[in-house]
Formats: C-alpha cells, sequence, structure tokens
C-alpha cells in the first residue's frame, strides 16, 4: 500500500503543472493531427492492407506518441538535477520505484487524454472503434510507456550533470526504433533485410499487438509478443531506474 500512496504523491506532484496548462497539451497534439489528416489519407487509397488503413494508423500513430512521450520524460529529471529538488525529493521516504512509475504516469496520463481526442477526431475518418481492445491497446501502452520512461530517467541520472549524452542517445535510437517498428508505413512494402532487423525491434511487436487489439482481434498471435515486449521492457526499466535511484544521484 505504502507503494501506491507514494506513487499517487509523486504522480499528483508532476501531473498539477499540466493542468495549469491545458494549452500544452493541445500544442503536444499538432503534430499527431498532422499526421492524421495529411498521411493517413495517403495510405487511404494504398492497397496491401491486411485491416482497414484507419485501423491499421490510428494505432501506430498512438504508439509514436508513446514513443515520443516516455523516452522524453527525463528532460524534466535533468532540471530538476539542475535545481537540486530531486535531491531533496531522495532525502524522503518515499519508495524508489514509486518515483520512477508516479513520474511516468504523469507522461501516460497526457497520452491518455491525446490519445481520447485523436481516436474522437479518427471515427468520423472511417476508425472503427471496438471498446475492449481499445482499453486493452491503452493497457499495454501504460506498461510500455513505464518502462520507457523508467529507461530515460537512468540516462537521465546518468548524464547529469551536463545532459548532452541524454539528448545523443535518446536522439540516435528514438528515430530507429521510430522508422523500423512500422507505425507509418508497413515493413511489407520494404526490402527482406529490412524486414528482418525489423523483427529484433521490439516496438514493432508492440505496434502489431496494438493494431490486432484496436481492430478487436483480442486473440492474434501477435498480442502475446506485444505483452512480451512490453513487459520485458517495462521490467528491465523498473529494475535499472530503482537500482539508479537507490544509489542516489
Amino acid at each position: 500500500m505504502q507503494f501506491f500512496r507514494d506513487t499517487a504523491t509523486v504522480f499528483a506532484r508532476e501531473f498539477t503543472p499540466a493542468l495549469r496548462e491545458p494549452m500544452v497539451i493541445l500544442f503536444n497534439m499538432a503534430q499527431p493531427v498532422l499526421f492524421l489528416f495529411l498521411f493517413g489519407p495517403l495510405l487511404a487509397g494504398t492497397s496491401g492492407f491486411e485491416a482497414a488503413p484507419w485501423q491499421w494508423f490510428v494505432p501506430g500513430i498512438l504508439v509514436m506518441m508513446c514513443l515520443f512521450g516516455p523516452m522524453m520524460a527525463g528532460y524534466n529529471l535533468l532540471v530538476e538535477l539542475g535545481t537540486g529538488s530531486m535531491e531533496r525529493m531522495l532525502v524522503t521516504p518515499l519508495n524508489r520505484s514509486a518515483m520512477l512509475v508516479g513520474r511516468t504516469l504523469r507522461e501516460f496520463a497526457l497520452l491518455l487524454v491525446q490519445a481520447v481526442l485523436l481516436i474522437a477526431l479518427s471515427v468520423p475518418l472511417g476508425f472503427q472503434l471496438h471498446a475492449a481492445g481499445v482499453v486493452a491497446g491503452l493497457a499495454l501502452l501504460l506498461v510500455f510507456g513505464v518502462g520507457l520512461g523508467s529507461l530515460s530517467f537512468v540516462l537521465a541520472i546518468a548524464a547529469h550533470p551536463g545532459g548532452e549524452l541524454f539528448y545523443a542517445i535518446t536522439q540516435l535510437l528514438l528515430f530507429p526504433l521510430l522508422l523500423l517498428s512500422g507505425v507509418l508505413l508497413p515493413m511489407d512494402f520494404g526490402p527482406a533485410w529490412l524486414q528482418v532487423i525489423a523483427q529484433f525491434n521490439p516496438v514493432s511487436h508492440i505496434a502489431d499487438a496494438e493494431r490486432a487489439l484496436f481492430s478487436g482481434q483480442l486473440a492474434d498471435p501477435s498480442v502475446p509478443y506485444g505483452i512480451i515486449a512490453a513487459g520485458i521492457i517495462a521490467a528491465a526499466g523498473l529494475w535499472l531506474g530503482t537500482r539508479a535511484m537507490k544509489r542516489g544521484i
């Protein structure tokens, strides 16, 4: 119970400033909306999709948003490390894992608001809403986001005080993970060697699972692979993050 209380405390601390600036959420929606209305129609006239283009594209955009949000969550930690506020938190009895999860839940809460808006905009375009699949897909993104956010915090701690290492590694990893996951275009359109590399990208399996879930195919074979990939990332992130927090900064 202490873990959940501490998580709620950290989440409230992180999320309250976002409530005071709702325009930030809307501004962060600009890129996904542009992809939805400018890139999505290009796919609508493309053949070769196993599912309807919008059922395929919308989950991919949500995975992309999850990559950009939690993966860059360490930026806020870098700011706190520079001001000394993080050191003051470390002398409190707060659970170290709760510090990681609470901070990452802040990113997921913002993602959830953006996801609801994005899905609402997609329905008139032809996206079919499967409630159970959407809930399961968002839960999978939660697990994935917790792992990504925790790994981002580990990287921020390692990059302190300069921060150059954080920016270099996140930018180096972000775009290969994004492009090799097939969130924008099916990997079937690419050459065989690119498809082989994509099989080793965990984000690719998560994207496939999201598309199956959002189409209402809860028993699709891709779903277990996505769950395993997200679970491994979450477990590794929490373990490494908690270890870094316990060592101190």
